[in-house]
């Protein structure tokens, strides 16, 4: 979180749109429904986005979408709450219709558990760019804690909870599991 994601990622679309190009974006449907069908940036880019189900299947329809116009591109943000079969629909995008699939998202949970999404990307992706946020301390934060209302790190509860800097909060390893005792 606080990383920059989706802003690169909306970076990374205009780039293409800037070269006549067509793209697909992608949100799932548990993030989406919070954000109006769009990928929000924290500095304020907006793009409108596809919203993906869990039956939703990738291959498929960049399949068709591409027969309507060619796609030069797919950006999926907040991949980790894809599931692993749609992962992988993902690399038969870019594999078999040989279009470049971006994924943009978090590895762990706020337990530091892997989500499934996650899990199947870092295991089969092609290329891992790691964007970087920084901890109270200035060291590098890869970690994520949930807060309660009173900004009490909370340790139990479902895997997905979605929200912003009210919710979550980003800390190194050290300091996190300081403050969860979890790892």
């Amino acid at each position: 979180m606080n990383a920059g994601k989706s802003t690169a990622l909306l970076q990374s679309n205009y780039n293409y749109h800037e070269r006549g190009m067509e793209t697909l974006l992608f949100l799932p449907k548990i993030d989406a429904d919070s954000s109006d069908g769009k990928i929000h940036s924290r500095i304020g880019l907006t793009a409108k986005a596809h919203c993906v189900d869990s039956d939703f299947n990738f291959f498929n329809f960049v399949s068709q979408e591409n027969i309507k116009k060619p796609v030069s591109c797919i950006l999926i943000d907040e991949v980790q709450f894809l599931s692993k079969a749609q992962v992988r629909q993902i690399c038969q995008v870019s594999d078999e219709l040989n279009i470049p699939a971006m994924c943009y998202g978090i590895r762990t949970d706020f337990q530091g558990k892997l989500f499934d999404g996650s899990s199947e990307l870092l295991a089969l992706a092609d290329n891992l760019i790691e964007l970087k946020t920084v901890c109270d301390c200035g060291r590098k934060a890869i970690m994520v804690a949930r807060l309660d209302e009173e900004g009490k790190v909370v340790k139990d509860g479902d895997q997905i909870k979605i929200g912003g800097n009210d919710t979550y909060k980003v800390f190194c390893r050290k300091h996190f599991r300081e403050l969860t005792q979890l790892i």
